[in-house]
């Protein structure tokens, strides 16, 4: 590197040694001529040192180490840089968006159907909570106008008992009893037996895990019916006993073509319906006394139209 530097100052033996004399002294042999060349070589290796000095300067300013030219298998290897930790001004990382759940995952058609179901649900709810309300309110307005539709909607799967939370719960067994005078094949007129048809409802529920909407209800509700719109005469008070005293006449019909009554090929000309009524027995525990005497209440004879018994048989050949 001294040679270098003092390039510009020295002058190189003719021989081509490393050798130098003082400026201003030439050796033996040389010529004039020869000592412009000898300055232009100095000047062209102080260019080479020149570059070479700003490339080092370059390559420190930018943070980078040069590379030797030769290998050295000792020589460390430069490793990259790792993950630098945030700064304390580094912006903040953007929080998670929320997945959607319920009705809103779905896709929008799935969307639209399952809205139109709630708002179908809730319509209907809010249609049988107003039928309940009016059915079981004092007579108004409304019910007035519109009471044939009320019941229409309530009877017979929505009906309302309150019997259960009276003051005065229902503390009697009231069984429904049929006979009837039928015609058979010969022409003769027979009369039949009582027939328990309370009775046979019951056994029929009994032991039964879902019984029916009729086994439970139909006969007693019918008979309700009747004794509601007739006074203890039997005669009716306002313009549905008619229809009640068809109503249950039509169904205690069809009970007894149900049971085969007369015999085969037997017609039913005419039924007598009656209750017989008791007593709950009070408990073991309890000094009340009631009597266990049954009340019964006959009702009269009534003919039995032909479009009943057509009726009956056409029900039970359905069924």
């Amino acid at each position: 590197m001294d040679a270098y530097d003092e390039g510009s100052k020295a002058r190189h033996l003719p021989d081509g040694h490393d050798g130098f004399l003082p400026e201003g002294t030439a050796s033996a042999g040389s010529t004039p001529d020869s000592t412009p060349c000898a300055d232009q070589e100095s000047t062209d290796q102080e260019s080479t040192h020149q570059e070479s000095t700003d490339q080092s300067v370059g390559e420190e300013s930018t943070g980078q180490e040069s590379v030797p030219q030769h290998h050295d298998s000792q020589a460390p290897t430069a490793q990259a840089p790792g993950p630098q930790a945030p700064g304390p001004h580094a912006p903040a990382a953007d929080p998670p968006v929320p997945v959607p759940t319920g009705i809103a995952s779905l896709p929008l058609r799935s969307q639209i159907v399952a809205a139109l179901a709630l708002a179908v649900v809730a319509v209907v709810a809010c249609v049988h909570l107003g039928m309940v309300f009016l059915h079981v309110a004092p007579s108004n307005t409304v019910t007035k106008q519109h009471g044939r539709a009320i019941d229409e909607w309530i009877y017979p799967e929505f009906e309302q008992n309150w019997k259960l939370f009276a003051p005065n719960p229902l503390q009697q067994n009231i069984d429904v009893q049929v006979r009837a005078q039928v015609r058979g094949a010969d022409g003769g007129i027979t009369e039949t037996g009582w027939y328990d048809l309370s009775a046979l409802d019951g056994a029929a529920i009994d032991g039964n895990l879902l019984p029916s909407h009729t086994q439970q209800n139909e006969l007693r509700r019918a008979w309700d019916f009747y004794i509601g719109t007739h006074d203890n005469d039997n005669h009716p008070v306002g313009l549905r006993g008619d229809l009640s005293q068809r109503y249950l006449r039509r169904i205690v019909v069809l009970r007894l073509d149900r049971e085969g009554a007369g015999g085969k090929g037997a017609v039913v000309e005419s039924v007598q319906v009656r209750s017989r009524t008791t007593n709950v027995p009070p408990p073991k525990w309890s000094e009340e006394q009631v009597s266990d005497t049954p009340v019964l209440r006959e009702l009269p004879w009534w003919t039995v139209p032909e479009e009943d018994v057509t009726d009956a048989r056409t029900e039970a050949s359905a069924g």
